[in-house]
């Protein structure tokens, strides 16, 4: 099988379900192998580990890391972009963010150099994860700036996840209209891409940050539309929503009603992995509400 036959296994990514993903992109790998494109092919292995770092089998990540290593070259220049971000990524998710920043920084320069501009703001955009807290927002603004000036659509898409992060970031400041301002940005870009679970998940950032914003009944009105618009979509809500409504209801003195959506949220949330490992009291609260209300 020539290049030109392979798919672009970018397009396959279900970054909700990467144990699915990791057996599409091996299902890839042979005619991959067999192509001769070993670009292509190893490009390919660095996200069979991403998939497998999502799993949390951190060791097996960085196995298939170490192989994409042992065969880089100085012309593989893509290939080693990728390698360098999913190294930072495995060692991110395995709870050492310090650790990984070099990777990134090495990955960002790379890719900036030689004109990667998707990948030169994904790097940034990791770094902006990583980085110390009052780091974070340089870097992403950074990589906004990168993503609102890009000609190609693949690097401009990362406005909406920009948006979203740099929207975060001041949320956690306790800046919340300006939070929801970057929120609604999000929404409008999802919007104009037409993303339907992507423009549910940017009304959810704006919901929850109405309820910081002290406007309770207008956040339990928005999460209560999109609690029914998950239900018709036939797609599985995270769990989020159910957190959300009961949260909305308790600040509403409504405890006795949020118990059900308490006790739905920690059913949900617990399926997530990194959930699970990296906010254990977050889903002992929902367990202990949804049994004795708030």
């Amino acid at each position: 099988m020539t290049r030109a036959n392979l798919p672009d296994f970018d397009a396959l990514w279900e970054y909700e379900h990467p144990t699915e993903t990791e057996t599409v992109f091996r299902q890839i790998l042979v005619a991959a192998e067999a192509s001769g494109d070993v670009s292509y092919h190893l490009q390919l292995l660095t996200q069979i580990a991403r998939a497998q770092g999502l799993q949390r089998r951190f060791d097996e990540a960085h196995a298939t890391l170490d192989t994409v290593a042992a065969q880089l070259e100085d012309a593989l220049l893509l290939a080693r972009v990728r390698y360098l971000l999913e190294r930072g990524r495995v060692i991110n998710s395995s709870g050492h963010p310090e650790l990984s920043r070099p990777w990134f920084e090495q990955a960002y320069q790379l890719a900036e150099t030689h004109g990667a501009a998707f990948h030169a703001i994904d790097a940034l955009h990791m770094l902006g994860i990583v980085a110390p807290p009052d780091e974070r927002l340089a870097w992403n603004v950074q990589a906004l700036v990168l993503a609102e000036a890009a000609t190609e659509p693949r690097a401009h898409d990362w406005c909406g996840s920009l948006y979203n992060n740099i929207g975060w970031t001041c949320h956690d400041a306790g800046e919340f209209a300006q939070a929801l301002d970057l929120f609604e940005r999000a929404y409008a870009f999802r919007q104009a891409q037409g993303q339907p679970r992507e423009i549910r998940i940017a009304r959810w950032c704006i919901g929850r940050t109405l309820r910081s914003l002290n406007q309770v009944q207008a956040a339990l009105a928005l999460q209560e539309a999109l609690y029914a618009e998950w239900a018709a979509s036939g797609e599985q809500q995270s769990g989020y929503v159910s957190e959300e409504i009961a949260e909305c209801l308790v600040a509403l003195g409504r405890q006795d009603e949020s118990q059900p959506y308490f006790a739905e949220a920690c059913t949900l949330l617990s399926r997530d992995p990194w959930l699970f490992a990296q906010e254990p009291e977050r889903l002992q609260r929902l367990h202990d509400l949804s049994i004795s209300g708030a």
